[in-house]
């Protein structure tokens, strides 16, 4: 699943493919399924890979962690926080994830069984919902980014705010605007 180099762009799409098949997954789900994957594709399960391409894949924006007010269908009532049970890191094996604004998805070779394979009940996504939420940790993670100096961290906040804005209709400029002059100094 992943160089040495760490996960591919394709891979963070892949991702966001099987997510988009069931309108959101849990982590654990979203694990569960790529090792089916790599079965069905007859290579070996590296679980480190799996989790080193999820974690980029929120990092970056391809998928975000979904608030259960954002989420309908089979499950949506078992999360138990308002949070989607993201934590502070988005990592917490119950984090409901859906497809972020920094993803193109893509459908691996073979994807298209796992939704007999994982017998996931139809679910879905409010855009809306979710949209602010997005807004919300992309605001955090710029202040949190500025406050410690990272410029690297911050350049890629700022590319995540046009995508946000060509994925949401939310007004990402003041973000965008504070984030900039704090990479222009």
């Amino acid at each position: 699943m992943a160089d040495a180099s760490g996960p591919s762009v394709a891979a963070r799409d892949d991702l966001a493919g099987v997510v988009d098949l069931f309108g959101w997954l849990t982590r654990a789900e979203l694990s569960r399924a790529l090792s089916e994957l790599a079965f069905k594709q007859r290579t070996e399960v590296d679980e480190d890979a799996i989790d080193a391409a999820i974690d980029l894949a929120v990092a970056e924006y391809a998928l975000v962690p979904a608030p259960s007010g954002a989420l309908s269908g089979g499950g949506a009532d078992d999360i138990a926080n308002g949070d989607g049970g993201a934590g502070e890191e988005g990592n917490d094996e119950s984090t409901t994830l859906a497809v972020g604004p920094a993803a193109f998805p893509t459908l691996p070779a073979g994807a298209e069984d796992l939704p007999h394979i994982l017998d996931v009940p139809d679910r879905e996504v409010d855009r809306e919902a979710l949209a602010d939420a997005v807004l919300e940790r992309l605001r955090e993670e710029a202040v949190e980014a500025i406050g410690a100096g990272d410029d690297d961290r911050l350049e890629t906040l700022a590319d995540v705010t046009y995508d946000v804005e060509a994925w949401a209709p939310v007004d990402v400029d003041p973000v965008r605007t504070r984030i900039l002059a704090e990479v222009d100094e």
